[in-house]
């Protein structure tokens, strides 16, 4: 009986993710296709940091490839920030026994940025100009024509909140955008996928995980004020989150204040 048990239980875990996996297959096939984010011939440099979001974007574009009617390449690229105690090791390892092209990039931002940001101030801002500058830099030299950054759908929504509070902005992370000298094309194939299948699906597939020790362990962060709201949202709300994000693809500018998008003066 107990044996019988166990195999129902181990069915039912494999059904479970079974649908987790073709779940966000749908989801990163669906923002693919809605914002034309890798067209034939595409050599795209996935970005690697070694979290879950990465390892879950670099194994579902790989699975995608696979089955794909146009031709595309991948590449992983890791940015080796040099912050004490990076197991180096791991990613290269990892990589070379999935047979992933890739390409480890040593550039100390730790240093900098220990430097120049005073104990206790929220280091994202220039961690990621830093980081995003030698990413560019990479993708040039690979000849990368699209570049994969591992950002979901919560952090999209996280940014819209943030924008909205404390930049007096309506405006969130694109799905697809072109860098400001114009040279890069930079895609989120997540941005359809929630944050806690990402954390499922990372701890089902095993991914060796390398947690951040600079902004990701940051306790003062805006943004995990902000996550934590929306966690409460849904949890008292459900479907609220999911409401949003409609939101975010059904915009009315005659229904907003911004003279720059609508032309109010020629209502008569």
């Amino acid at each position: 009986m107990a044996v019988h048990a166990v195999r129902i239980d181990r069915r039912k875990g494999e059904y479970e993710a079974s649908k987790l996996a073709k779940r966000l297959r749908r989801q990163v096939g669906e923002a693919i296709a809605d914002f034309g984010m890798i067209e034939e011939g595409d050599r795209v440099m996935v970005c690697l940091s070694g979290g879950k979001d990465s390892h879950a974007l670099l194994d579902v574009l790989l699975s995608l490839k696979e089955k794909s009617p146009i031709r595309f390449e991948l590449i992983a690229v890791n940015l080796d920030q040099k912050q004490p105690g990076f197991p180096a090791h791991v990613l290269p390892k990892y990589l070379e026994e999935r047979g992933v092209p890739y390409r480890i990039v040593e550039q100390d931002t730790y240093s900098v940025v220990k430097r120049v940001i005073p104990e206790g101030k929220t280091m994202c801002s220039l961690c990621s100009r830093l980081r995003r500058g030698a990413l560019y830099r990479v993708a040039a030299e690979l000849g990368a024509t699209k570049i994969a950054l591992g950002h979901h759908r919560d952090d999209i929504l996280a940014t819209f909140f943030l924008n909205l509070f404390h930049g007096g902005q309506l405006k969130a992370m694109p799905a697809k955008l072109r860098s400001d000298d114009g040279k890069h094309v930079v895609i989120r194939p997540l941005a359809y996928v929630a944050e806690e299948d990402l954390a499922a699906y990372a701890e089902q597939k095993g991914f060796p995980i390398i947690p951040c020790t600079l902004c990701g362990a940051q306790d003062n962060l805006q943004r995990k004020l902000v996550a934590e709201m929306l966690r409460e949202w849904e949890k008292r709300h459900t479907g609220r989150i999911e409401s949003i994000v409609r939101a975010l693809s059904e915009v009315r500018p005659s229904h907003l204040l911004d003279r720059k998008l609508y032309d109010f003066s020629t209502l008569k």
